[in-house]
């Protein structure tokens, strides 16, 4: 009994590491930094803020339309619910590896 349930917690956990690299890969396709509107004397101006090291770089996009407006908010509620589920099998993982080396849970 005890080598079917290693063997199907096994499972999972290949299941969970695979989950985590196509998150990884999804994350990395999707655009960087965030799009930034200032209005400055009632214009709005876009800014694409990227964070490089410790600081944020703000890049100057110029006039865009309404549609690549929303790709990129689009993209950074992806981007957010990509990191989400990452820190969920993150912590899914480090129980799984645990569980199979006999550690109890807590």
């Amino acid at each position: 009994m005890r080598g079917v349930i290693k063997g199907v917690l096994a499972e999972e956990l290949e299941n969970s590491i695979r989950m985590k690299k196509s998150y990884e890969e999804a994350l990395r396709n999707l655009p960087k930094g965030s799009l930034v509107i200032k209005k400055i004397r009632g214009h709005e101006y876009c800014y694409l803020a990227e964070r490089v090291g410790k600081k944020v770089k703000y890049k100057y996009l110029g006039k865009i339309t309404d549609l690549e407006k929303k790709k990129y908010l689009e993209a950074t509620k992806i981007r957010a619910k990509y990191r989400e589920n990452m820190s969920q099998v993150k912590k899914q993982i480090k129980f799984l590896k645990g569980s199979l080396r006999g550690k109890q849970a807590v």
